[in-house]
């Protein structure tokens, strides 16, 4: 009995220890693990296309309503004003009397797939409800009629548009399709919910924030499938993107702007990796103070790589890699593959610089340039093609080739026939070989630019810093130069847009073989504080 009491003490301890880990994991660590997943998580079937959960604290919304301009003020109360009198007004219910008063801090909306064919989509809302007994005498004031009927055991509830019913008394679950709500009642009884979707938990937890504004999860391959225009067979250009599983971002409102932390990841038996290379990080201190846009990489040869496996499956690649080799053939006479990537296998950077201010400055004089730097691995290569380019330079295009010094480094100019100075080329620290085009920018790099870019107070604000290393970053200065530019149109009401930013800076990192990180903020201008949306009993205002 000795022994045995010995050998069952550290068993009992043991159990214990166990038992009460367990126990402090669920009642503690796995609900706060589920409170930074979107919410609705256990309910959105997991072929669901798109999630997109949002705040409910008045004071968050407040705060998004502040940014901008008063044209884009006016933009976004026309949206919230849509939506409200859609799923509220219309529907005989006012928000701040029948339903702020027992909702949750945030409501997922969801587009799902009714009869689990992308051919067809509904919307599913769910809604917390953190006050049963206010809900229950609240909703039923609702002054539409309504007919009950009963699924698996759960009643309910349609209106002329509407389908809603509520599960375990705790969630709402608002649908425009009868059997979208089915599918939601089904997935909370334990078909495949998002919830149980490979990665899905990992990766909302790799950019969970502590009370965010809204999060949102794009279904890859869901959106392929529904953009193919054959329903029965996948196109080539969409079927790789089968290789991918999801993208998740977190949205954060700070007091300057708005903060995106998104993570895109890699089925895991995808034929397709990533290769785990965060080299950047130095071009920024290389560019003058004054650049106003600049987008860097850590490998510009693997980013070919990259892109030349993305052209088979990816239908939005802008130009067809043969049109690229083709174009620098004819242009320069070289090989892109061989002559040119085959020794910019290091980090680069493509920056968009102002002319210098000169008072003697001509007027036909550029007022930008375009700065392309990149880090070579064999110089003496590097250096040749320079040469065959400046000789098809000279005798097909007669310009004139010029050797001179900046601050007592070699440099080539590249003189136009009209004799204006088109382009320079040389080379930098560290290997670095740079080419401008437009403004002359030389004195501005030669030597190092002591306000460097990455020193500036509106870099270090706008350009995330956490991921680090990092494979690449982004940074657009949207001042009144920018602005001007003759851009194209690729957002509705572009221009007014771009007045209410002042700038918007990215960070990349390949995280593993399957999965990217990217970090996003756009600082914002501020218009002050927004009036009161107009009341539900008027008419909402067109959209400017």
């Amino acid at each position: 009995m000795t022994k045995k009491n010995k050998l069952l003490l550290p068993i009992l301890a043991t159990s214990l220890l166990v038992g009460g880990g367990l126990a402090v994991y669920w009642l503690v660590i796995a609900p706060q693990q589920l409170a930074q997943l979107p919410l609705g998580a256990n309910i959105i079937p997991q072929d669901a296309l798109l999630t997109v959960s949002v705040s409910t604290e008045p004071s968050k919304w407040q705060q998004l309503r502040e940014f901008g301009t008063p044209q884009t003020q006016a933009i976004l109360d026309n949206y919230l004003v849509e939506l409200r009198d859609r799923f509220l007004t219309d529907n005989g219910y006012n928000y701040q009397q029948d339903i702020q008063p027992w909702v949750g801090k945030e409501v997922t909306l969801a587009v799902v797939s009714p009869q689990k064919s992308p051919e067809s989509q509904a919307m599913v809302i769910v809604l917390p409800i953190a006050k049963p007994d206010v809900a229950a005498r609240l909703l039923s004031k609702a002054q539409v009629k309504t007919k009950d009927i009963t699924y698996k055991g759960i009643q309910i509830r349609s209106t002329t548009n509407y389908w809603a019913t509520v599960l375990d008394n705790r969630f709402l679950v608002i649908s425009d399709n009868l059997k979208a709500t089915e599918r939601a009642i089904d997935t909370f009884k334990g078909e495949n919910s998002l919830l149980k979707m490979p990665s899905f938990r990992e990766k909302f937890g790799e950019i969970a924030q502590e009370n965010p504004f809204a999060q949102v999860y794009v279904n890859v391959p869901a959106a392929a499938r529904l953009a193919n225009s054959n329903p029965q067979k996948l196109s080539p250009q969409l079927a790789g993107l089968q290789q991918s599983l999801g993208l998740a971002t977190t949205i954060n409102l700070e007091l300057e702007g708005v903060e995106l932390k998104s993570v895109s990841w890699l089925k895991p038996d995808s034929d397709r990796v990533h290769v785990v290379q965060n080299n950047a990080g130095k071009m920024q201190n290389l560019l003058p103070a004054e650049t106003l846009m600049m987008v860097s990489g850590g490998n510009l040869q693997q980013l070919w790589v990259d892109y030349l496996r993305s052209v088979k499956t990816n239908p939005l690649t802008p130009i067809p890699p043969e049109n690229l080799r083709a174009g620098v053939k004819s242009t320069t006479g070289l090989d892109l593959d061989e002559d040119l990537l085959s020794w910019m296998d290091g980090e680069f950077s493509l920056a968009v610089i102002p002319a210098p201010t000169k008072a003697e400055a001509a007027p036909n004089d550029f007022a930008l340039s375009l700065a392309f730097m990149v880090q070579a691995k064999d110089t003496d290569k590097a250096k040749k093609a320079f040469q065959e380019i400046d000789k098809v330079i000279s005798s097909q295009y007669q310009f004139k080739i010029q050797e001179t010094q900046v601050a007592g480094k070699p440099v080539v100019n590249w003189i136009a026939p009209y004799g204006t100075l088109t382009a320079t080329h040389g080379w930098l620290e560290g290997n670095v070989a740079f080419f401008t085009l437009g403004a002359p920018l030389a004195e501005k790099i030669i030597p190092r630019p002591a306000v460097n870019l990455a020193s500036t107070e509106q870099f270090q604000k706008a350009v995330p810093s956490e991921l680090s290393p990092n494979n690449g970053q982004f940074f657009l200065n949207i001042n009144p130069t920018f602005k001007n530019l003759p851009l194209p149109q690729i957002i509705p009401n572009q221009q007014i847009v771009l007045e209410a930013v002042r700038s918007v800076g990215i960070t990349t990192a390949v995280k593993d073989r399957h999965s990217i990180r990217y970090d996003i903020f756009m600082a914002l201008n501020k218009a002050g504080n927004p009036q009161p949306l107009p009341s539900p009993s008027l008419s909402p205002s067109p959209r400017p």
